[in-house]
């Protein structure tokens, strides 16, 4: 069997979709399904169109009109994932972008919220909640790979990132924690946070900064 070939034994453990409405890309971390290869343990690869849900956090796949999520046993035996340049690889069991790989080593777990529309509350506002008990909603049926969300749904990222600059990995949630960890650049990083006014949920950023931060 060609080891390009889209079906290989270990892809039939799979979670499958069914396509019932139109595809709504917004809580995907790529606009479209893009070519890309999964690389095995044992040094197999696989060519598929992939795509990463952010709700579910799982790597997916199109395959004879399907969507696909990688699942055990394929998910355990899962070296890398490439999307065309970028790199993805399991830690702490779910799939994570490597932004930086040298001295100082820098990921990022995409993560997002869906948050329905406001439910009437006293005083005429509105009141939202985004915790993953909502989740379950858009889960049924297995709906969620391939559900359109009304207008009036909002997707909010909320992505963390795994840092390793010498001292073991850290885990971090927010900017606050970021700056807590280069505490001893504080003013470096004020300076470049106020001149480059970079987000938390955009890793490119974040893994500029890293990288500056890092030079002295």
């Amino acid at each position: 069997m060609n080891k390009y070939s889209l079906l290989i034994p270990l892809l039939l453990f799979v979670t499958v979709t069914k396509a019932q409405r139109t595809i709504e890309l917004s809580h995907y971390l790529f606009p479209e399904f893009t070519k890309g290869s999964v690389m095995m343990k044992d040094g197999t690869e696989t060519s598929a169109m992939l795509n990463y849900n952010a709700v579910t956090r799982e790597m997916i796949f199109q395959q004879n009109g399907r969507v696909l999520a990688l699942a055990d046993p394929t998910l355990s035996l899962t070296d890398t994932v490439r999307i065309e340049d970028r790199k993805f690889v399991l830690f702490d069991d779910e799939f994570v972008e490597v932004l930086l790989q040298e001295d100082t080593k820098l990921m990022t777990c995409y993560r997002c919220k869906i948050i329905p529309p406001g439910n009437p509350a006293p005083f005429g506002g509105t009141s939202q909640t985004s915790s993953v008990d909502n989740y379950s909603t858009y889960r049924s049926g297995n709906m969620v790979y391939e559900l359109k969300l009304p207008d009036d749904y909002k997707i909010e990222p909320n992505n963390i990132y795994y840092l390793d600059n010498g001292s073991g990995w850290k885990k971090i949630n927010s900017m606050r924690q970021l700056k807590k960890i280069y505490k001893k650049k504080k003013e470096r990083f004020d300076q470049y946070f106020s001149e480059q006014k970079i987000q938390f949920n955009d890793p490119v950023g974040i893994a500029e900064l890293v990288e500056w931060l890092e030079r002295e």
